[in-house]
């Protein structure tokens, strides 16, 4: 008989949103297999307060660097028979967090894989924001490189649904001015800051107020961003017509394969490389 890997949803601020089905098992495991051993000994302390301690649990770290390795020594623990944790420093692990190895090799190995929900900054945000929650996207981290980040929203300048981004404090002006200029500065936005902690803020907005706000001062806390999907028809862009004017105008094809990126999304090289024969022509 292997053990059960339970995949613990963790408070994101306030420990009192912690479950009483979470505080059980986490007492109750053999292995806790932590992303930030520090914050867990916390968690594990408002836990062990509630009731009895199985005396025998280990508590291992589990982080990006050592993931790959220790989800080995977490599936030998599952097939002696031993229960398993894994917890994040903060909501649910597998999201933006370690975890997805450790699930994708207890199910391979047979165990038995048991989610316990737990808060989420993503539907705090959605919901605190005030914009349309019928549907929406959780995109994760946009990407460090402003490249390629500018590529994805252009990507994403077309989608309906409410989109959904975990950015870091000091990167989040320069992703919301981003933002704008791939989505149009009237799109609505808001950023949700120190989630269910003390100091919790929603600032409200279009992405261009906001980009402008955070411009200099970044926001302090865990940031998530929500904006607001796209209430236009989907129009088709023609991208030679398009780099033809903007090479007409004056701009370098550099330029002018930047200034499609945010709007079409294509490959930067791609629309350099166009902009490059066009250019040959003229």
């Amino acid at each position: 008989m292997t053990g059960t890997l339970y995949v613990v949803g963790t408070p994101i601020g306030n420990l009192e949103d912690l479950s009483l089905r979470a505080a059980r098992i986490l007492r109750s495991v053999e292995v806790i297999a932590a992303e930030d051993t520090r914050s867990a000994e916390v968690l594990l302390t408002h836990v062990d307060a509630l009731g009895a301690v199985n005396r025998a649990r280990r508590l291992v770290s589990y982080f990006e660097g050592n993931e790959a390795e220790r989800t080995k020594e977490l599936v030998a623990a599952l097939e002696a028979g031993d229960h398993v944790a894994v917890i994040s420093e903060a909501g649910m692990p597998g999201v933006s967090d370690p975890g997805g190895y450790a699930i994708a090799a207890a199910i391979e190995a047979g165990a038995r894989v048991e989610v316990v929900p737990g808060p989420s900054a993503v539907l705090a945000a959605l919901v605190g924001s005030g914009l349309p929650s019928e549907r929406f996207m959780f995109v994760g981290f946009p990407p460090r490189e402003a490249g390629a980040r500018r590529e994805l929203f252009g990507t994403l300048r077309n989608e309906v649904a409410t989109l959904i981004f975990f950015e870091a404090p000091d990167r989040v002006g320069a992703t919301l001015a981003d933002l704008a200029d791939a989505m149009g500065d009237a799109r609505d936005a808001s950023l949700g800051r120190e989630l269910t902690k003390l100091y919790e803020e929603h600032v409200r907005g279009t992405v261009r107020e906001l980009a402008t706000k955070f411009a200099e001062v970044s926001p302090r806390g865990e940031c998530t961003l929500v904006v607001a999907g796209s209430r236009e028809t989907q129009t088709e862009v023609d991208i030679e017509a398009e780099l033809r004017r903007l090479l007409g105008e004056g701009l370098g094809p550099k330029d002018a394969a930047q200034r499609l990126v945010v709007v079409t999304g294509k490959p930067r090289r791609q629309l350099y490389q166009l902009a490059l024969s066009l250019q040959r022509e003229r």
